[in-house]
């Protein structure tokens, strides 16, 4: 009897050892939710994410107009991680964001910084690329806004790009390791935290087709895999329904579509019954550092 019992256990050991994943080996993910600072709603909306929903890391734009506010939701969900989403583009019309530094090979004629990274043709001579930008220049406007997120928001654990603002040029990438580094910030552009990044598997122009496509990529995702997936969580009120660019003309009531995504009930469920782990830029770190 006992022979059995022992032999029974063993059987069920082996059994849970090969057909159950161990959580290590669980897919890994992180939902980051882009722009606050960038309006009202969006900081609303990208925090409602957090504490409702699925974002486990924000970036803040910090030559946007709503910083101080973002500042203080931030300080209000302490919890949340928090990267410097470093622009060097005004994308939008109606509204616009000036450098904190004199930066003039990245500034239009009335002193804001270009609607666009690359050329446009909706925005002939528009962007940065197109115009004699200086290297110097992003240096210090990209060390004026980390210091300034810093001073602020002193848990900031890493360094985003709003518009491919670090990824544009080599030389600029290289610079922007360099000041992480510098700062003790987590930079995954370039950078070989061995991370993919990953977008909805389908069509996402509708709240239904964004949650379809997106339960759709998590049950696609591999055990012992790390993930990054971003978007951008706004509210389609009145603040928001004259802010877009040409081209990109429903901005709010697509990024509501993002808001509703990130707090589906049926995309937790996935998450859940896939097992995956939601993580942020920090547990990169703590994983680097093991």
């Amino acid at each position: 009897m006992i022979d059995k019992n022992i032999e029974k256990l063993a059987l069920t050991l082996l059994f849970l050892f090969v057909f159950t994943p161990l959580r290590g080996q669980a897919p890994r993910l992180i939902v980051r939710s882009d722009d606050l600072a960038a309006f009202h709603s969006i900081n609303r909306a990208s925090i409602d994410t957090y504490v409702n929903g699925i974002t486990t890391s924000v970036e803040v734009i910090p030559v946007a107009a709503w910083l101080p506010e973002a500042v203080e939701l931030l300080r209000e969900h302490s919890g949340v991680d928090v990267g410097v989403h470093l622009a060097i583009t005004s994308e939008w019309e109606n509204i616009k964001w000036r450098p904190l530094t004199h930066c003039p090979s990245l500034t239009d004629s009335n002193g804001f910084f270009y609607p666009m990274i690359w050329p446009n043709a909706a925005y002939p001579n528009q962007s940065v690329m197109e115009n004699d930008w200086q290297l110097s220049e992003i240096e210090a406007e990209f060390r004026a806004q980390i210091e300034l997120m810093l001073k602020n928001v002193p848990w900031t654990s890493h360094l985003s790009g709003h518009m491919g603002s670090m990824s544009f040029d080599e030389k600029v990438l290289m610079m922007v390791k360099k000041l992480a580094k510098e700062y003790n910030l987590i930079v995954i552009e370039g950078d070989d935290y061995n991370i993919q990044r990953i977008s909805y598997d389908g069509p996402k122009n509708t709240f239904q087709e964004k949650e379809s496509s997106f339960i759709k990529m998590l049950d696609g995702l591999e055990h012992g895999k790390e993930y990054l997936f971003v978007d951008h969580p706004a509210l389609n009120n009145e603040e928001l329904e004259s802010v877009g660019h040409i081209g990109y003309e429903n901005m709010a009531e697509d990024r509501h579509g993002v808001t509703d995504l990130l707090r589906s009930e049926k995309v937790k469920k996935m998450i859940n019954a896939k097992g995956i782990e939601l993580i942020d830029y920090k547990d990169l770190l703590k994983k680097a550092e093991k």
